[in-house]
């Protein structure tokens, strides 16, 4: 018996859909979390390719300003990379690992070792110069000014 692919495997396409076309609207387990089997086949036949969490963020608007929160718990601010245009913003960072205690010897394990990264399109366009990042007690937030398009102003013709 062939299992299924996960739903996240069929999205970033990690693995062949030969076969599983007319399987996909039946599939229970698909937002399952992959097993720690299922990850470890995956760097298998993507050698070299680091592995790599998603950021979960919040993104909310005021007035003037689009609104990015995340939590970076555990990372500097230092080892932060935040690239922006004017209709997206990707935040790249890793949390380091301190191991205390063996695989083995572990009850559970939830929480994200390792790089991460969240490229997040923004609903607006922003003023990239007036944006702003700041962190306090392991929250990012990201202020990026809207583009005021209602704004006018009169050119006046110089000659020479």
């Amino acid at each position: 018996m062939t299992k299924k692919p996960s739903l996240l495997q069929r999205i970033t396409g990690s693995i062949s859909m030969h076969g599983y076309e007319d399987d996909l609207d039946d599939d229970l387990d698909a937002d399952r979390p992959a097993t720690e089997a299922e990850e470890g086949a995956w760097q298998e036949r993507n050698p070299g390719v680091p592995e790599e969490g998603e950021l979960p963020i919040d993104m909310y608007q005021t007035g003037e300003n689009i609104v990015i929160r995340a939590l970076i718990a555990g990372v500097s601010p230092d080892d932060l990379d935040i690239a922006i245009t004017r209709d997206m913003v990707t935040i790249k960072g890793a949390r380091e690992e301190e191991r205390e205690a063996a695989d083995e010897d572990y009850y559970h394990r939830e929480l994200y070792w390792g790089g991460f990264s969240r490229t997040i399109l923004l609903p607006e366009e922003i003023l990239i110069d007036e944006a702003e990042a700041k962190e306090r007690h392991g929250l990012l937030e990201i202020i990026l000014p809207k583009v005021d398009k209602n704004r006018s102003t009169r050119l006046k013709v110089r000659t020479k």
